[in-house]
This record gives structure tokens, C-alpha cells and sequence, in this order.
């Protein structure tokens, strides 16, 4: 099974292994689902887990800026994690990351179903807040939503598939998921604490509009692994598929 660190799905597109999508255009680096604040949402509930997210995503975010030296950085939604006002923490974690981007290339924040009042934590630092934005012909939106063009390039999904094990159990992967025909490429999440959301041939368990209406079943599918991206082929092959 061949592992690669980038592969052009399409002329200009670029998925990669940073869980990032290339485009030509700038380039412009595209990449969806940072979750910030997550572990101090899990406080309020009660769970305690270590403050690794942020600094994990601050990581990664100056690696993809040293490798890929975008002109444009497309956060594709869900920048925040808490649905409701920010606290000073998830504030502070937010604009550390925007300034983080801002020093390198233009931002531009793509509005998530989780970003209630994310326009008013970054109101003076400059940032461009849209509900979509089209780049190179294609549609960049969150995907909670479905504008109905096409094609389209989503997060929302966070897309996962289970591969099954030859001693039983298996192993879940996050995914790229490209829908060549129906003109529709989901992001995985770029949170490191984003578990996934099964595909599976049951349409009602597929969260974003756009993929539910594809022929999501023969998508193809780019599993992201600390080696590399893997090509899985489409959900109908996965049982073939055993480690």
C-alpha cells in the first residue's frame, strides 16, 4: 500500500498528509476544524485532559507555513470550539493562532457552526470573517450548510473510516473524501482531538448537506497517518482492505 506525503487529486488541488488541501492559486493553503478551546470545554463539564491542542495546532500550522509558504491561509470553519461567547482563554488561544497565520499570509476565516461570536474576538486584528469564499473555480464554505455550488470544498464531516484487523478490532483512520463526480472534496479535522465520524453506507449518519447527496459510497478516500496519506479506495472496498 503506497504512502505519500502529498498527491494531486486534480489539476491545481493538492491534498496532503499535514491535513491540509493545496491550491495553486497563491498557493493557498485550506484547512478546516481547529476546535480551539476544546480542553477548556471539556473542563466545564467536568473532564480534565492535558492543554496540548492549541500548542499542537501552533506546531503544525509553522511547519505547513516553512513547506508549503502560502500567499493565503483558508481556516474553512469551526475555528472555535464553544458554541457560546468566548472566555478570555479560548479568546487569547484564537488570536494567538491568527496572529500566528497573519505574519506569513493573508487569512481569511471561513464561518463554522461552532463560530458564534468569532467576528468579535478578531474585530480589530484585521481578519476577513465570510460565510464562503471561491477560489480557482471552487467553493470553500464550513459545510454545515450546502450553498449548492460546485464544486465545493468542505470540513464539517470530519471523516473517518474503520479498517478492519486480521486479528479482529482494526484500526480508524481520518480521511480525505473526494466525490470526483458530484464535484465535492471533504478536509479531515486539523484538531489532534477531532475523533472522526464514521462513513458508512447509511446516508442519515453523514453529517454535511453536500457529501449526504453525493455518491458518497464510490468517494475516494485518503486515510492521513503519521506515515502519510494511504489511498483506501471507496467505503464498498474497505472490507478488502485488512492490516
Amino acid at each position: 500500500m503506497a504512502v505519500m506525503r502529498s498527491l494531486r487529486i486534480l489539476p491545481g488541488v493538492t491534498i496532503t498528509s499535514d491535513r491540509c488541501l493545496i491550491l495553486d492559486e497563491g498557493p493557498t493553503v485550506v484547512l478546516g476544524d481547529l476546535h480551539l478551546g476544546y480542553e477548556r470545554a471539556l473542563e466545564q463539564e467536568g473532564m480534565y485532559i492535558p492543554r496540548i491542542n492549541t500548542e499542537s495546532i501552533r506546531e503544525s500550522l509553522n511547519d505547513i507555513i516553512s513547506r508549503y509558504e502560502p500567499a493565503r491561509v483558508v481556516l474553512l470553519g469551526d475555528i472555535k470550539h464553544d458554541f457560546k461567547r468566548a472566555g478570555y482563554e479560548e479568546r487569547n488561544e484564537v488570536r494567538t493562532i491568527v496572529n500566528l497565520l497573519s505574519e506569513a499570509a493573508q487569512v481569511v476565516a471561513v464561518k463554522g457552526n461552532h463560530d458564534n461570536y468569532l467576528q468579535n474576538i478578531v474585530a480589530d486584528m484585521g481578519l476577513l470573517v465570510v460565510d464562503y469564499i471561491d477560489v480557482m473555480g471552487f467553493r470553500l464554505e464550513h459545510g454545515h450548510e450546502d450553498s449548492g455550488k460546485r464544486p465545493v470544498i468542505i470540513g464539517h464531516e470530519h471523516p473517518s473510516v474503520r479498517i478492519p484487523g486480521s486479528m479482529g478490532g482494526g484500526l480508524k483512520i481520518q480521511c480525505f473524501v473526494h466525490a470526483e463526480k458530484d464535484g465535492v472534496i471533504v478536509l479531515p479535522p486539523f484538531s489532534p482531538f477531532s475523533s472522526g465520524n464514521d462513513l458508512v453506507l447509511d446516508k442519515s449518519c453523514v453529517m454535511a448537506p453536500a457529501l449526504r447527496d453525493s455518491d458518497y459510497a464510490h468517494a475516494k478516500l485518503y486515510g492521513v497517518t503519521d506515515m502519510g496519506l494511504i489511498a483506501l479506495g471507496n467505503i464498498s472496498g474497505l472490507s478488502d482492505i485488512v492490516l
